[in-house]
């Protein structure tokens, strides 16, 4: 198996850097905004690496064993995807000594870290940009970027620059990757920082690499470094072609997410959800199926408070979904506490760490699903199978199944109570005499080989069975 292992058993946290937590030890920045102040697009709040190490114990408290990082190299933008020098922490999150550091922590608790690696595109501030901007068609840099005509009109606002860059933006400019120049410092820096204790690469926007060869020798740059790395793409669609060997081991599963959130706005049925994910189990192979990203929120997205109208027990059910499905779940910060906010920039907000602004009720629920993920290993590595679905009730039961563990995975999308019905699945010889819902602990007694019980509105549940022996 080339995928590695630990990642169907991660629970990951995304950080990002600028405004998860602000070190009251480190080197205090000038001008930057009020930690909790409005986010803006330029303004920096001051979260840095520190930060994270001195909140450390809330990350363990919560359950996670995987952070995915957003970018950390030197960079002029907040969100650090306008990288400067890629061999370098930026100075306002810190030093390598604190990446170290973080590291070690982190290591010393079985958490895995990977980093965001963005080589489509650079800053403006990258050096061969800036020998380029310097010196022209006469730069020793010129074939590093695609050039349309000199000189380059990188400041013009409102026009388009006369070179290749990301969307267009005179802020991004491409890196020309036929360039063998280009090619062997990206692998130069892919190996560097897995050397330095990184545990995988989270890639940005790698389908505008679109180049096999390329990213075959990326991957077995990276696997060379450390055959257990994870190498996470970022490709939104559902494509297989991305998932291999020779490319990456696993997605953000942005159509998950989607699939859930057409479920809970009524934009689908359930037959239609039931279809999105028999698409989604069967297109992969197995190991990369279970090494999928189950990101229900992101930088990139609007906060699923705010995607589902305010509504936490959308919120719960989201993330449920998740919990349940091959794949490794994902929080984004502060999503667990109830952290709101819109589109790019407001759903980058910092977070707030005074209790008393917390979603506790969230938060139970949120640690709640992790410690089931982490107690039962068929919901980590079991088989997916549908059991039931109805359409006109809109509730919907699949199995996740290994050795002699099955547990089910009920959702309630409806906004009224519902009494739902299932046959006990179990693989067990044992015949069950009642389930166990491990959400709310009840007990439901079997009948017949099934169960009879109800659900509240835009509830989930794992379901379990229990055997004499257990009573």
């Amino acid at each position: 198996m080339r995928t590695p292992s630990w990642v169907q058993d991660a629970i990951f946290y995304q950080i990002f850097p600028d405004r998860f937590a602000k070190s009251q030890h480190a080197p205090k920045l000038a001008n930057t905004q009020p930690w909790g102040s409005t986010p803006t697009y330029n303004g920096f709040m001051g979260g840095d690496l520190r930060g994270i190490i001195e909140h450390f114990d809330y990350l363990l408290d919560l359950g996670i064993n995987a952070i995915y990082l957003n970018p950390i190299f030197q960079s002029s933008a907040n969100h650090r995807y306008h990288t400067v020098d890629y061999y370098m922490v930026d100075h306002r999150l810190g030093t390598m000594e604190d990446f170290y550091t973080l590291l070690d922590v982190a290591h010393a608790n079985h958490v895995k870290i990977i980093i965001d690696g963005v080589f489509n595109h650079c800053g403006r501030g990258f050096f061969p940009f800036n020998d380029l901007l310097e010196n022209g068609k006469e730069s020793a840099f010129a074939d590093w970027f695609i050039v349309k005509n000199f000189p380059l009109n990188a400041y013009a606002e409102g026009q388009t620059p006369n070179y290749e860059a990301w969307w267009n933006m005179p802020d991004l400019p491409k890196l020309n990757t036929d360039n063998p120049e280009v090619r062997a410092f990206i692998m130069d820096v892919a190996r560097f920082w897995i050397d330095q204790g990184a545990d995988g690469w989270r890639l940005d926007v790698p389908g505008e690499i679109d180049d096999d060869d390329f990213w075959r020798e990326f991957c077995d740059t990276v696997k060379t470094a450390n055959p257990d790395a994870y190498i996470l793409g970022e490709i939104w669609e559902v494509a297989p072609k991305w998932v291999d060997e020779n490319h990456f081991d696993g997605l953000m599963n942005y159509p998950l997410r989607a699939a859930m959130l057409d479920l809970l706005r009524y934009d689908t049925d359930v037959n239609g959800f039931a279809e999105r994910l028999n698409e989604l189990t069967t297109v992969y192979e197995r190991e990369n199926q279970f090494a999928m990203y189950l990101s229900m929120g992101s930088h990139d997205r609007k906060r699923a408070l705010f995607a589902l109208d305010g509504n936490k027990d959308k919120v719960k059910l989201l993330h449920f979904l998740a919990f349940a499905f091959p794949g490794a779940p994902a929080i984004y910060y502060g999503d667990e506490i109830g952290l709101d906010g819109g589109k790019d920039p407001l759903n980058r907000a910092a977070f707030p760490w005074d209790k008393k602004q917390w979603d506790l009720d969230t938060l139970v629920y949120f640690k709640r699903l992790i410690s089931i993920r982490k107690a039962f290993p068929s919901l980590r590595r079991g088989d997916y199978k549908e059991l039931i679905q109805n359409n006109d009730l809109r509730y919907f039961a699949f199995t996740r199944q290994k050795g002699d563990e099955t547990i089910t995975a009920v959702l309630n999308a409806n906004n009224s109570y519902q009494q739902i019905t299932l046959p006990v699945v179990t693989s067990s010889p044992l015949t069950p005499i009642a389930v166990k819902n491990l959400i709310t602990d009840e007990i439901y007694n079997v009948e017949e080989n099934a169960v009879t019980f109800r659900m509240k509105p835009w509830t989930g549940a794992f379901l379990l069975p229990i055997f004499a022996r257990e009573i």
